[in-house]
């Protein structure tokens, strides 16, 4: 990979990764909810399990879901009852301590495994591994994905970081319920763009 086509990729990176999409608003309401420290696996899930997503794309696993198009059918539907489900526990999540059958921040597996039904990351994974990973080195294949490790560690930190700012106007239980009700419609939102394509 040149160094030109690595600043592009770099540039494709963190605006791909810091905009708002059901990653991002999943950490910053856990961030809200939970603090960072908690929701620490949940952060470490994304990243380690897009940086999978993106080396198994680029070993070829795309050409599976051009050799079967009705797959994308399937995973289409598998991510909206998924993440409807992740906004109605969204919605629902109790302040911590508040012993309301308090929620529990996603864990490291719960987030990992929640990146193969993440419509944004099935497209960031598959522009990734066929705009800059063409030839398949493997060399490549661990610089691409490495460096969406770190930059999702990045973009995650800013988003758990503005939940852990909102936890402080979020002290009232009231507050808390609307917030977290806005970030389930949010990540339910964040399905119309797909859908629609």
């Amino acid at each position: 990979m040149t160094f030109d086509l690595y600043m592009a990729f770099v540039g494709f990176m963190l605006a791909a990764s810091l905009t708002p999409g059901p990653n991002n608003l999943m950490v910053m309401a856990s961030g809200a909810n939970f603090g960072h420290r908690r929701t620490l696996p949940h952060q470490l899930g994304i990243a380690v399990g897009f940086a999978f997503m993106v080396i198994l794309m680029a070993l070829g696993i795309a050409v599976v879901f051009e050799a079967f198009p009705r797959l994308d059918i399937v995973l289409m539907a598998a991510a909206t009852v998924y993440l409807l489900w992740l906004a109605w526990k969204i919605a629902h999540a109790a302040a911590p301590g508040s012993g309301a059958g308090a929620g529990k921040p996603m864990t490291f597996l719960q987030a990992a495994a929640f990146q193969w039904v993440n419509p944004k990351a099935w497209a960031m994974a598959l522009s990734a591994a066929t705009i800059y990973v063409p030839d398949n080195a493997a060399t490549t294949i661990a610089i691409v994905a490495g460096s969406y490790f770190v930059v999702t560690m990045f973009s995650t930190s800013v988003w758990i970081r503005a939940g852990q700012e909102l936890r402080r106007i979020l002290t009232n239980p009231r507050r808390l319920s609307i917030f977290n009700w806005t970030m389930a419609v949010l990540l339910v939102a964040s399905l119309i763009p797909v859908l629609l394509a």
